[in-house]
């Protein structure tokens, strides 16, 4: 199989898709890899040990495109990329059509075979693909949110971890999941109050074992958010509903009860954000104030330590890989039930059921293309 690896132009996106070690894999068992020139600068690759694994490095971003029969990418396509797809293709990437319609809809028009590196999923519930991406911004949550409530960027002016005779900072993270947890051991580390709400008695009774109850643990119901939003300075969104959009748990009016200059960091930005003031951010803009409240929403939050988050979504994604390039998708789909859920487009028909719900548009069960 011809199995292309595009540079990301999403903005400040510097990951990539492959690593060298994995372009040797797929060589060594017969498959061609074309990788564009310079697409793994950002995360400490550089084209010769490419060249050296065994990939033909291309010029231009199209041709990386239209060349292959599977390509690889960290991020979904951009509008500016649509034209290079083509009907059949196998694109494997982060999709989260179900956080934008125009996507989903313009990958239906091209009839590409979309699977989600987001909704593989095991039989006990795992998300092998998300979680090394999740556990890197879950660990970032409470860095970037305790630099921004520094007064400097307009936050409270509040130092996580506080001091001897001054209390530290209150920090709430909704979401008892991947990221929550470790959003709380971070802030942990750093010395904060912290406070988890979920909806799930069993995951609060985890965290609270785990953590041996140094943290507050709470049920995610209306009542609980208003009053925790009330008192946080740092409140972390981490909700997520596999290829779903996220639910809207923080709403407009809530933002008049919280203190001004707290700082909301919503991870689940990347599925549409669970606060109803979120929308998307950029490294280089990464924050704007909404009320008072200062939002950071940065939709490729590990993107800004891509030699971390590289390597550790490659270790993950090669097996899955391999299996496309060896079986074929669809005998890729019947033999592994965890990458079957990840195939959320065939050929126009949207084969993942949160993901037509999100739109209103028609669900066709995977095993009916199959």
């Amino acid at each position: 199989m011809i199995i292309g690896v595009p540079k990301e132009i999403k903005p400040e996106e510097n990951r990539i898709a492959i690593v060298p070690g994995g372009v040797e894999t797929l060589i060594h068992k017969g498959h061609k890899v074309l990788i564009e020139k310079g697409a793994g600068a950002g995360s400490g690759f550089s084209d010769s040990e490419f060249m050296k694994a065994g990939a033909q490095i291309i010029k231009n971003h199209d041709q990386v495109f239209t060349r292959s029969e599977l390509v690889l990418k960290v991020k979904e396509p951009l509008p500016e990329e649509y034209g290079f797809l083509r009907k059949g293709q196998i694109i494997f990437t982060y999709l989260h059509l179900a956080a934008s319609e125009e996507l989903t809809c313009n990958l239906q028009k091209k009839g590409i075979i979309g699977i989600a590196y987001e909704t593989v999923q095991t039989e006990d519930g795992f998300l092998p693909l998300l979680a090394p991406m999740s556990e890197i911004a879950g660990r970032m949550a409470p860095q970037e949110g305790a630099k921004y409530l520094e007064e400097t960027y307009g936050g409270r002016g509040i130092l996580l971890g506080g001091v001897a005779g001054v209390p530290p900072a209150n920090v709430v993270i909704l979401g008892g999941g991947n990221v929550g947890y470790n959003a709380a051991r971070i802030a942990l580390g750093m010395g904060a109050s912290v406070t988890v709400l979920d909806i799930n008695p069993r995951k609060l009774r985890m965290l609270d074992e785990i953590f041996q109850g140094r943290v507050t643990t709470m049920i995610a119901d209306n009542y609980n958010i208003r009053m925790v939003v009330s008192y946080t300075d740092l409140l972390i969104c981490a909700v997520l509903v596999p290829g779903a959009k996220a639910p809207r748990l923080i709403t407009r009016e809530m933002l008049k009860i919280m203190r001004q200059g707290a700082v909301i960091v919503d991870v689940s930005i990347d599925q549409g954000g669970c606060a109803e003031t979120s929308r998307p951010t950029t490294h280089s803009q990464p924050t704007y104030q909404e009320k008072g409240i200062i939002h950071y929403a940065v939709s490729n939050m590990p993107g800004a330590v891509p030699r971390t988050s590289t390597r550790a979504l490659t270790l993950n994604t090669l097996p899955y890989v391999l299996e496309i390039a060896e079986k074929g998708w669809k005998n890729a789909a019947r033999e592994n039930s965890a990458l079957a859920k990840g195939i959320n487009l065939v050929e126009g028909k949207i084969t993942y059921q949160a993901v037509a719900e999100a739109f209103s548009l028609t669900y066709t069960p995977l095993k009916e293309v199959l």
